[in-house]
């Protein structure tokens, strides 16, 4: 069987991560052909995925949208890349229209708002950190200004530092892995909470290290656990208004948004 690797479409545009296609004009999966990647490494976050080799695969080109989120505003933090990136395009090829707050990653940032609109979504962009809650206020101050209403909240954004030891996480990096993962949680959701109605969704992005535990990443797998607790008291504090909240943890993570936006 022959293969082909696109690196651009016929316009030269980036392909954004969809590297090869049979004579059938199907996707491989990953066991049918050898993976090899680079050396490389990043030394800030957030990283940045234009700088990847080779760039990560967030959209399936023959999934069609049958308007599941048709006229839904979302707001996603760190929709700018990695997971934050495919749900954002998942969600407009479903529809709706997104709001991406993302930190510094302007690049990755007007990489994905490029798709979108190539998609015929809208995307708004908004820059700063997660961290401060003037910007949690402008993030929902923005979103109701630009569309007025929010119709679902993806809480996204994380960061992770990896240590072999806990003697090796200092104060600093402990409140800030905190203060980024699961401050910022409550936040947005609590600001954004006052424009959500009856049928809205709450989305919070949790781990699978939760529940088998990471030596290495104590202090991150200390907040994910606290997501999962956040979400499970909120979900039953909101069930009688109506306002669905889940927790997903990423492996098939789309497919478990789009789950969980439908109810079903």
């Amino acid at each position: 069987m022959n293969y082909k690797y696109y690196t651009s479409n016929n316009n030269g545009q980036d392909d954004y991560g969809l590297k090869y296609i049979n004579e059938q004009g199907y996707g491989l999966i990953c066991k049918d052909y050898k993976l090899e990647f680079p050396p490389q490494h990043q030394d800030t976050q957030p990283g940045m995925e234009y700088l990847m080799t080779p760039r990560p695969i967030f959209n399936n080109p023959y999934y069609r949208g049958s308007g599941k989120l048709m006229n839904k505003v979302a707001i996603i933090t760190g929709g700018d890349s990695g997971i934050g990136r495919a749900v954002a395009v998942g969600f407009v090829k479903e529809g709706a229209t997104v709001v991406i707050a993302y930190y510094n990653e302007h690049k990755d940032a007007e990489e994905t708002k490029d798709f979108i609109e190539r998609l015929g979504g809208t995307c708004l962009l908004l820059a700063g950190d997660i961290k401060d809650t003037s910007f949690c206020d402008k993030i929902v101050d923005e979103t109701m200004k630009e569309f007025g209403k929010i119709d679902i909240l993806v809480n996204n954004s994380a960061v992770q530092y990896q240590q072999k030891s806990l003697l090796d996480i200092t104060d600093e990096q402990f409140d800030l892995t905190m203060k980024t993962n699961i401050y910022s949680m409550f936040y947005l959701t609590k600001r954004a909470l006052k424009h959500m109605l009856p049928g809205a969704s709450i989305i919070n992005v949790t781990s699978i290290t939760t529940f088998k535990g990471e030596p290495e990443l104590i202090d991150y797998v200390t907040s994910k656990g606290a997501i999962v607790g956040f979400t499970r008291s909120l979900a039953t504090n909101l069930a009688e208004k109506n306002i669905r909240v889940n927790a997903v943890s990423p492996r098939c993570i789309l497919d478990a948004i789009t789950t969980s936006m439908l109810g079903s």
